[in-house]
């Protein structure tokens, strides 16, 4: 029996949530190790932020839980140990259902490190599920390789995913686009996948959708945009509107787009790579949004990010972090963290 066939769906990210998931981070698996007491800052001031909403539970590597016992006093916060290989909750573990009675579930998705990218990753695989039987939660495994920063749903039956990342060989080269469809359906409870086709400039996820465009409503999605035609963003980002611009939601409506301006592009200094910036990569938490900003160059678009979601939720506190603090390993916020709705016990 599948999700669909016993009415779990995956709900919006914006209903209540009991609590948020988040890992703390491996040294060995960063790209750039000496960086690692940096990003553990970063971490600490996302759980803080986060906690100042709602629980959180961090999930540690054994090895790490006295010290983080040490560094956070907060009763919000709780550990959770499971081995795990890297730190991108989002992507390795488990995807969170409800039910029509309110109880809740969780997805297992098969998991390879970013189509292969990362080795090794065998613990990572293991992760989803280790959180689902520590909840006492019911599991539903699904075949697929997936991350949950790949798709975004509108809880009303409408999924918003890209070509680039669930079309790609390294991750389910043996299935077409129609069967994909399929099991996202029957996995998350969805009626309609709507495809963008490319994510953004130098996002190793291979595109994925949560940093080009989210649902914020039923039918209504904010998108980031660039209007530099000389911006390796520029064809994708107006590809990707155009598409929206003549699509339907599930439920036949037209979307309204809310654009939002990317940060200026910034590489990194010794491999010139640039850095996947987005300020779509924020959570939504109880009462709030936790948002990245990235300051420097990107002050005024930092300001406009924050003019634009507050008058999206004037009911929810913009919390903004430093989102430059981990992007250097290549993601934000809303890559680490998972949302566990609220249920009956």
């Amino acid at each position: 029996m599948y999700p669909t066939d016993l009415n779990y769906k995956m709900p919006a990210e914006w209903v209540k949530h009991l609590l948020t998931y988040i890992s703390w981070p491996v040294q060995s698996s960063m790209c750039y190790q000496e960086d690692y007491d940096t990003v553990c800052l970063g971490y600490a001031e996302m759980i803080e932020a986060i906690a100042e909403f709602e629980p959180v539970t961090v999930v540690a590597n054994p090895a790490d839980s006295e010290k983080l016992s040490r560094i956070f006093q907060n009763d919000r916060i709780e550990f959770l140990c499971i081995d795990h290989n890297d730190a991108w909750l989002r992507d390795n573990g488990p995807t969170f259902l409800i039910h029509d009675t309110g109880v809740v579930a969780g997805v297992n998705w098969k998991f390879n490190a970013w189509g292969g990218k990362y080795a090794p990753w065998d613990l990572d695989d293991q992760v989803a599920p280790q959180i689902l039987n520590s909840a006492g939660l019911k599991r539903f495994d699904a075949p697929l390789v997936m991350e949950g920063g790949s798709f975004h749903v509108d809880g009303e039956g409408t999924l918003l995913t890209t070509e680039q990342c669930l079309l790609n060989p390294n991750r389910n080269p043996k299935l077409t686009r129609k069967q994909i469809e399929t099991e996202l359906k029957k996995f998350l409870n969805v009626q309609k996948v709507v495809w963008l086709k490319n994510g953004l400039d130098g996002d190793e996820t291979d595109g994925h959708i949560d940093n080009i465009a989210c649902f914020v409503a039923p039918g209504k999605i904010l998108i980031q945009i660039c209007d530099d035609p000389k911006d390796e963003n520029y064809v994708s980002t107006q590809e990707n509107l155009k598409i929206l611009s003549e699509e339907t939601d599930a439920l036949g409506r037209k979307f309204e787009l809310i654009p939002i301006q990317q940060p200026p592009k910034l590489c990194d200094t010794a491999t010139d790579t640039r850095y996947t910036l987005s300020y779509l990569n924020f959570y939504f938490v109880n009462g709030g949004l936790i948002l990245p900003v990235f300051g420097g160059e990107a002050a005024e678009t930092d300001r406009l990010a924050v003019q634009v979601l507050g008058k999206l939720f004037p009911e929810r506190r913009i919390r903004t972090v430093n989102g430059m603090a981990i992007i250097r390993e290549g993601g934000n916020v809303h890559c680490t963290t998972q949302q566990m709705p609220e249920g009956v016990a």
